[in-house]
């Protein structure tokens, strides 16, 4: 049988175990060594899991309790200096005030710092904490993780392969913190780190270790190419016989196929779901020291593999370097998806049907193990494995051509999109005029970005009423009391365009999934988004419109309350797109425009109920980037136009916003003013208003902007003088009649103390601010 392999697989939890034992440490309700004893139960589960699946290169070290950049990084020794007053702390194996503070701040004991950046990993929704580097940066040893996972792993019984975020992927992922130096330079004091890791894990026995290498299907420059040799042939001294694995995904390597295949290792990962083509060339090239690992279980989305697909493929690797050669994976590490389908037994939600066309993490192990005994010519193929084979073939029969999925009038509303459909009525400087007549706000308006706190009575409302433990009126009684307290506080606040605090939302893209056909919903499919952060991506599975308002009710009822302008908060269609499970049996552009234009129905509903500011975030846009540049216009292009085809079609004095949060904007600026978004809210506190730079570079942003200047990530109350400062840094490259004052991103995670006092001196820096 050919061997499988798997390069990592989800670590919160089938229930969340992690982020409850996360959260509960964070409040001082458990101990470290009750938290580290619930990541040892969630690896352990893990590694056998794995095992019963018959997986036979099974990845330790791809477990962590916050983000495996960061895990790195303090294994590495590249902490901030800002963080010097913890290091004393630091132990072998974990020091959790320290890893937590890196990741979400610290402010206790007379010691204040900032929290490290946050950033999308690639193009996924799981956000990675950015590396900072310095110039001539010193690297060394100082956490043994990689080696006491695999060691406790070995103590369970199972042997595992070790999984590193590669050298020359861990600089690139990274930042420069001070000037003239490219962090790519640093790789010299970086690799003896690495050589002592790998020589640790080969003394320890390690048969396997994986390294990953995902840059090497991007867009790399001609030095960074030349590195990979150089650096490789020093991991593999180092490694001392250990078998290397370079793992790629995410893309295909294109450019960089001659590179990866003659690097000196024993094995190359490739992803062939979004790579699907590169078999074709890559093969040819393979010298007879390479392994092959195929990649051809999606990694990244929860639809269940096309078995008949997939094992034409392995045999064209199989027919070209021989069984031994070849080994079957998923594309990626299974983190993207969520942990077992068969704790789904709502059908109201998820009806039987579409269920079956699905596959979660532990399913996908079994479709890896059911290909490689398929394509194993000389394997024994046993009833059972037959048995899934036909119904493999029958799930796949039966997607295509069922009616759940196609809706004639939603494609032919699609297909009749115009330009004219994609373009406000007026101009940006007409539509600033009517608008300020309209509300008449202040210099450095103040708002918040749509939700408030989320405390343990509004979930439990929520729980409560889908449990039918209290009725719909006495739920849409706590909801409207809840509201009217948090406009209240805005107004004692005063905030200047208010919110409606969003408490009758579970999440921001499942709340309209719920509400728009063609769409499922789990209950159980949760995926890391960050740290302690879950979502619930809803499941695109059919044609997608509107049946009724979906926002109209509380916002309305919010507006009534108040003569302070509230604003409608809706979220955009590429961002409803990128959190969801998408639907793979069309292109993503057509599902987009459909989402766009149920987005529009709700925008124009709202208008007509008196809410005339009207937020539709965004956050995706930049995430939904496609990794290689010779993709991205084309994306761009439908992704801005279907923003415009949700937000245009508006009278000039309704004030659209747009929200996005934690991306790099440089290189699609002009893209994103396309969006004519009248404003844009943006995270600039973790990077001190460094993200800003790209909106007052050569081209000038042309709208309104609103830095954020609370990070809301992170526990810390940052004073108004903080604020401040970072609100001069803001006027110092953008006009002060384009700035608006608001945090980062929403307070749904925040408490309402922390929340309380952070908006009060936001609000505080804002009149200083208009003073000055």
């Amino acid at each position: 049988m050919l061997l499988t392999n798997n390069l990592g697989y989800p670590r919160v939890g089938p229930f969340r175990e992690l982020k409850k034992a996360n959260e509960a440490y964070w409040a001082k309700k458990i101990s470290a060594e009750e938290l580290l004893e619930a990541g040892k139960t969630i690896r352990q589960n893990n590694w056998k899991t794995q095992k019963d699946a018959g997986i036979n290169l099974i990845p330790s070290n791809d477990f962590s309790f916050y983000d495996q950049v960061l895990d790195l990084s303090l294994t590495v020794g590249a902490i901030p200096a800002r963080y010097n007053s913890l290091l004393g702390k630091i132990d072998r194996q974990y020091n959790l005030d320290l890893y937590f503070a890196l990741a979400r701040g610290f402010q206790e004991g007379g010691v204040d710092v900032t929290a490290m950046e946050m950033t999308k990993w690639f193009d996924t929704n799981y956000h990675y904490i950015v590396p900072e580097f310095v110039k001539n940066q010193e690297f060394k040893l100082t956490s043994e993780k990689f080696l006491n996972e695999y060691n406790e792993a070995k103590e369970f019984g199972i042997e595992t392969k070790p999984v590193i975020i590669g050298p020359i992927t861990y600089l690139l992922l990274g930042k420069e913190k001070e000037a003239d130096f490219n962090r790519i330079d640093l790789i010299d004091n970086l690799l003896p780190v690495y050589e002592e890791i790998l020589s640790k894990l080969a003394d320890a026995g390690a048969a396997y270790i994986q390294i990953d290498e995902p840059f090497l299907a991007l867009d790399i420059d001609a030095h960074v190419k030349a590195l990979y040799a150089t650096v490789f042939s020093k991991l593999s001294a180092a490694a001392k016989g250990a078998k290397l694995i370079v793992a790629t995904y995410f893309e295909a390597l294109l450019d960089n196929e001659d590179i990866a295949v003659n690097l000196p290792v024993h094995a190359l990962h490739i992803d062939l779901v979004r790579g699907e083509k590169q078999l074709d060339t890559i093969l040819a090239k393979v010298p007879a020291s390479l392994t092959l690992s195929l990649g051809v279980v999606e990694g990244r989305n929860i639809w269940k593999n096309d078995y008949e697909k997939s094992l034409a493929k392995i045999q064209q690797a199989v027919d070209a370097l021989g069984k031994d050669r070849v080994w079957v994976a998923p594309s990626s590490s299974l983190l993207h998806v969520p942990f077992d389908l068969d704790n789904e037994k709502n059908e109201t939600s998820l009806p039987a049907e579409v269920k079956n066309w699905l596959a979660f993490a532990k399913q996908k192990l079994a479709e890896v193990k059911d290909l490689a005994v398929l394509a194993d010519a000389d394997a024994e193929v046993d009833e059972n494995t037959t048995k899934r084979f036909e119904a493999n073939k029958a799930a796949a029969e039966s997607r295509r051509t069922s009616p759940l999925i196609h809706k004639p009038e939603v494609k032919e509303r699609v297909n009749n999109i115009t330009d004219e459909d994609a373009k406000r009525t007026s101009a940006f400087a007409a539509r600033k005029a009517a608008q300020q007549a309209k509300f008449g706000l202040p210099a450095f308006a103040t708002t918040t970005i749509g939700s408030f706190p989320q405390t343990k009575d509004v979930r439990k409302w929520r729980a409560d009423l889908k449990k039918g433990a209290i009725t719909q009126e006495a739920y849409d009684k706590a909801i409207a009391e809840e509201t009217e307290n948090t406009i209240r506080l805005q107004e004692n606040l005063d905030i200047d365009v208010l919110v409606h605090g969003e408490f009758e939302r579970n999440d921001m893209v499942e709340y309209f999934g719920e509400q728009l056909a063609g769409y499922a919903f789990t209950s159980n499919g949760w995926v890391q988004s960050y740290g302690s952060r879950c979502v619930k991506p809803p499941v695109i599975y059919g044609d997608v419109y509107r049946p009724a308002d979906m926002t109209v009710r509380w916002s309305a009822y919010a507006q009534s309350l108040t003569n302070r302008p509230v604003k409608g908060m809706l979220t955009g269609p590429v961002t409803i797109l990128q959190w969801s499970f998408v639907r793979n049996d069309q292109p993503r552009s057509t599902t987009t425009y459909q989402i766009a234009l149920a987005i529009l129905d709700e925008v124009q509903a709202l208008e007509k109920a008196g809410i005339k500011i009207i937020q539709i975030d965004e956050p995706a846009i930049r995430e939904g980037l496609p990794l290689r540049k010779a993709d991205q216009q084309d994306y761009l292009n439908w992704s801005v136009r279907s923003f415009r085809v949700s937000s245009s079609n508006v009278e000039d004095d309704t004030q659209i916003h747009t929200h996005m949060c934690y991306s790099e904007f440089n290189d699609i600026i002009r893209d994103i003013a396309a969006m004519d978004a009248d404003v844009i809210t943006i995270e600039t506190s973790r990077s001190q208003m460094d993200l800003l730079e790209a909106f007052a570079g050569e081209f000038k942003y042309p709208n309104d902007i609103g830095p954020g200047v609370y990070d809301i990530h992170s526990p810390r109350v940052p004073s108004t003088e903080e604020m401040v400062e970072l609100l001069r840094k803001a006027k110092a490259v953008v006009p002060a009649e384009q700035l608006w004052v608001n945090p980062d991103c929403g307070l749904k995670t925040r408490a309402w103390p922390e929340t309380k006092a952070a908006l009060e001196s936001m609000v505080k820096a804002a009149k200083i601010l208009r003073a000055e």
